[in-house]
């Protein structure tokens, strides 16, 4: 995963540094039509955002969604990571500050109207995802220059530009029908989606399913299985007994037991994927409140040394994971490699005596989404065992998603990201200024991140973000917990799950390769 990153890395700075173009021949299209039904268990519940390009919020989940139902000028796809799609090509002018699209010709929305220009600027100036600030501040015009080719001005060079752009750093590169969004608004939108992917939406049960039909008119190629099915299954154990009983083909997030079972039954196959993916504890308001004990480093890091990640990982990911000591993957371009929080309760206990609290403390609670809601229980424990007493709180996914973004949530919360990007990027949702999850700011890191921002010579940037992520690290900004490994399985029905076909995304895609065996 390291090199294949890293080899992402290096295209982007490639864009971003040089003049370029890259142009993609579609494959050819599939003859036969499409037939039968694949269903998703999915671990988190399925809310209408996800329908949404412009609100993408920095995680990974949307794209399970996007990638059927709408369509990107560039994504990561199977051999590539910038891929064209709705854009056949591209180029950067000499000086970094202009960049120019050609869009793929003939290409149409499920609707039937054409994919146009005019759509990618809307599309553009209406995204209000993560990183919206960084393009409003950065792009100072989008120009339509005919149906077919549109041109991005910045007001400086921004070496990030295609890593936000070009990748699911962040959503602002999918492209939804201007005419639709204007006649139907933002809420008509959400209920009835329209886009340019190799899926279109059927029906959507609140909680409960989402359905969409194969959509025959697709650029790439035809779509292979006539209906996708996705349901919300927070249970694991009833994911995996879905799998068991042929009522799910792919049950996503099985970890611990219930994989090894995966293992052990005839017909089920188990799928290791890996992705950009971090998982944290989040000291959330709490670490900026000059009452709480979270404020004091001492705290925050006798609750690190309190945590055995090692058996976390052997317990929830069968020892597949990586221990880590910092939100942003080793894969990631710009990555400082953080030495990781060793397990040490006895100097826990003595880091809490220093600070004040020899007989521990009531540290609030600590949240989670349904799906970790064990990784917060088990670091709970630990924490529990050298005195900090927290209560855990499991959420829904949506709900937990917009505390987070509003910062309403208090105490610790379990959270992470599987976002594409660079250690820029990742910083920027989660440490910088203004950042979408930021509860609070260091003067001095605010100062670096501006300062890379706009710097292209990379080893002057390499060095301030690594400066950035040092500084995180020596004030013990987060409780970074394991790389992991996501684990899935899939029923003997499947030919083609989907699964790793892209080796950057833990989940099924692209949705028009996947198969179900002859019958």
């Amino acid at each position: 995963m390291n090199r294949r990153m890293r080899q992402l890395a290096a295209g982007v700075l490639a864009l971003t540094l040089a003049a370029s173009t890259y142009v993609a021949v579609a494959p050819k299209a599939r003859a036969e039509a499409p037939a039968g039904q694949i269903t998703w268990a999915l671990h988190f519940t399925l809310a209408p955002t996800l329908f949404e390009p412009a609100e993408t919020p920095g995680l990974i989940t949307p794209f399970i969604v996007l990638y059927a139902l709408h369509d990107a000028m560039l994504k990561p796809m199977p051999g590539k990571h910038m891929a064209p799609s709705l854009a056949e090509s591209w180029t950067m002018s000499p000086d970094g500050l202009v960049y120019e699209f050609v869009l793929r010709k003939g290409v149409r929305f499920h609707s039937g109207e054409p994919v146009a220009a005019e759509d990618v600027k809307f599309s553009f100036e209406r995204y209000r995802g993560v990183a919206s600030k960084s393009f409003k501040e950065r792009v100072t015009a989008v120009e339509v220059v005919d149906p077919h080719r549109i041109r991005f001005r910045l007001k400086q060079p921004w070496p990030d530009f295609m890593t936000f752009y070009g990748t699911p750093a962040t959503g602002a590169g999918w492209i939804v029908p201007k005419k639709y969004v204007e006649k139907v608004g933002d809420d008509g939108f959400k209920k009835a989606p329209i886009g340019a992917g190799p899926y279109k939406f059927v029906s959507f049960t609140p909680g409960v399913e989402v359905v969409m039909e194969a959509f025959e008119g697709y650029w790439r190629k035809t779509p292979s299985v006539k209906r996708l099915v996705f349901k919300s299954v927070p249970e694991e154990s009833t994911r995996l007994a879905m799998l068991k009983r042929m009522e799910a083909d792919v049950a996503y997030s099985i970890r611990g037991p219930l994989a090894e079972e995966i293992k052990r039954t005839p017909g089920l196959t188990l799928k290791p994927t890996y992705m950009p993916w971090t998982l944290w504890v989040d000291f959330t308001r709490e670490q900026w409140d000059p009452k709480s004990p979270w404020a004091d480093r001492r705290v925050r890091l006798a609750a690190n040394l309190a945590v055995d990640r090692k058996a976390i990982n052997e317990a929830e990911f069968l020892g597949l994971a990586r221990l880590t000591g910092s939100i942003i993957p080793r894969a990631f371009d710009f990555y400082w490699p953080a030495p990781p929080y060793p397990y040490d309760p006895g100097k826990a206990r003595q880091l809490l005596a220093e600070a004040g609290y020899p007989n521990g403390f009531d540290g609030g609670v600590i949240s989670s989404d349904m799906v970790y809601a064990s990784l917060a229980e088990a670091t709970a424990t630990y924490l529990s065992a050298v005195g900090i007493r927290v209560k855990v709180t499991p959420m829904e996914r949506a709900a937990l998603l917009k505390a987070a973004q509003e910062k309403k949530l208090t105490g610790l919360s379990v959270g992470g990201s599987a976002a594409f990007g660079n250690a820029a990027t990742r910083i920027e949702a989660y440490v910088g200024p203004e950042g979408l999850y930021v509860y609070g700011t260091h003067p001095d890191i605010d100062g670096l991140f501006r300062e890379q921002a706009g710097e292209t010579d990379r080893k002057r940037r390499e060095a301030t973000l690594a400066k950035i992520q040092q500084l995180v690290h020596e004030r013990v900004m987060f409780s970074p917990i394991l790389e992991p490994a996501f684990l899935s399985g899939h029923g003997p029905r499947v030919a083609e799950s989907g699964l790793g076909l892209i080796d950057v995304h833990a989940y099924s895609a692209p949705y028009e390769d996947v198969r179900l065996k002859a019958k």
